[in-house]
């Protein structure tokens, strides 16, 4: 059972693994072992489905295969021409997985999609986690959007939110049985609540208000939903259980090409809502994202991101080659099409202006001292990952077990993306 992509569908993923386990069904670690492979999937970019088909593809013919995810939503079409499958479902599938692998043992061919793209499972349902310290919560599925580029809605849908009580009851279960740290997580966290008379800033105030240490990382949130709640979210982010991270992603510094993105703001309510959080907390964490060579992108709009960059010194910019979807309005844009040439030398120019803003930006943290929770093992063996208040990577060396555990660190070296620190004994 492996989920790839974004944090929700990993939280799907500790779902569907945690429904077998209930069910009888053991879950092992090599695809070799397997009676029964379930491949959880992703498929939000060109090269991305292209990965996961080849993934798909190389599963043994002997094995029984059952697809999730989004790729079954997205591109059920290339799925039937080029893979060969057992069953297929949706993303969020929940306790569902029990009765399609059961099915599956028994010689049929399953496609259970129907209805997939308005699941929302139960926050109960059984989980095997990932990590025993973080627990990845989706607090909705769907969205509120319309972006020209984005096929996540033909499988994710539209918003669809847990009510503050569910969340908080799982939040309380999740402290006693030993988390550290929680994922508010999302395909957008501002619009959290919105189906149900509430919103973020409201559920964070909620789930702070529950006894016990650990922390919050709050998902990424789309600029114009943040506007009309942005007092109350500087409010809610003030309790110390809040890492002092946002996640906010501009796509482009042109007004121009978010117009034809059909992204709701503009260039300045991006700044505003950045300067907004930086006013009142000067070490916040900044991550945006960026598309390159979307149709329509001038040499001029493309500056105009790399202006932006430098402007409001990110500390982490995902930088994507744009790629048409399926069945996106971006499509029938192709008239305006930037080559694959121009793209890629774009988005190589971005990388290299968002790896050294980053350097320059970790540089403030050489020499820090304070407290991290170890939330990671880290790559190399006897390395491990912490945090501190601001969500900073800071990779130590231990031959001792740290996960889970807060410990004072020192930071001796600064790199791009992490930090290194030492142990303060």
């Amino acid at each position: 059972m492996k989920s790839f992509g974004c944090s929700t569908n990993l939280a799907d993923g500790e779902v569907l693994a945690g429904c077998l386990q209930a069910a009888g069904y053991e879950i092992v670690d090599d695809v070799a072992k397997a009676d029964l492979v379930v491949f959880n999937t992703c498929a939000v970019k060109g090269p991305t489905e292209n990965r996961m088909i080849s993934v798909l593809k190389a599963v043994p013919r002997s094995k029984k295969l059952i697809v999730g995810g989004c790729l079954p939503l997205i591109n059920v079409k290339r799925l039937r021409n080029e893979v060969r499958f057992d069953g297929l479902m949706g993303p969020a599938a929940g306790e569902q997985i029990a009765e399609v692998t059961e099915r599956v043992f028994r010689g049929e061919k399953v496609i259970a999609t129907e209805n997939a793209i308005d699941a929302i499972p139960h926050l109960y349902l059984p989980r095997r986690r990932i990590n025993p310290v973080v627990s990845i919560i989706p607090v909705n599925y769907g969205c509120l959007g319309a972006c020209a580029y984005c096929c996540v809605v033909f499988a994710r849908g539209r918003l669809r939110s847990h009510s503050v009580a569910e969340i908080v009851e799982q939040v309380k279960k999740d402290v006693i049985g030993g988390t550290r740290e929680f994922w508010v997580t999302s395909q957008d966290a501002a619009c959290y609540g919105r189906d149900k008379g509430t919103n973020l800033a409201e559920l964070l105030n909620a789930i702070c208000s529950v006894e016990g240490d650990f922390m919050v990382r709050v998902g990424m949130m789309t600029p114009n939903l943040v506007l009309d709640i942005l007092e109350e979210l500087i409010e809610a982010f003030r309790n110390e259980k809040i890492f002092k991270f946002v996640h906010l992603p501009v796509q482009s510094g042109d007004d121009q090409v978010l117009k034809r993105m059909h992204r709701f703001y503009s260039v300045n309510d991006f700044i505003r809502i950045v300067e907004t959080f930086k006013e009142s907390f000067p070490e916040i964490t900044l991550s945006t994202d960026v598309i390159c060579g979307f149709p329509g992108e001038t040499l001029e709009a493309f500056q105009k991101t790399l202006e932006l960059i430098e402007k409001v010194k990110s500390d982490i910019v995902n930088v994507s080659k744009f790629f048409a979807r399926p069945r996106t309005p971006a499509v029938g844009m192709s008239k305006d099409a930037v080559s694959l040439v121009e793209t890629k030398r774009r988005s190589t120019a971005a990388t290299l202006l968002a790896k050294n803003v980053s350097y320059e930006r970790n540089q403030r943290w050489m020499k820090w001292k304070g407290e991290v929770l170890v939330d990671e093992v880290g790559k190399v063996a006897g390395s491990w990952v912490s945090r501190n208040f601001a969500y900073k990577p800071i990779v130590m060396r231990s031959k001792r077990v740290l996960l889970g555990k807060k410990l004072q660190v020192e930071v001796v070296k600064v790199c791009a993306t992490y930090l290194e620190g030492k142990v303060r004994e």
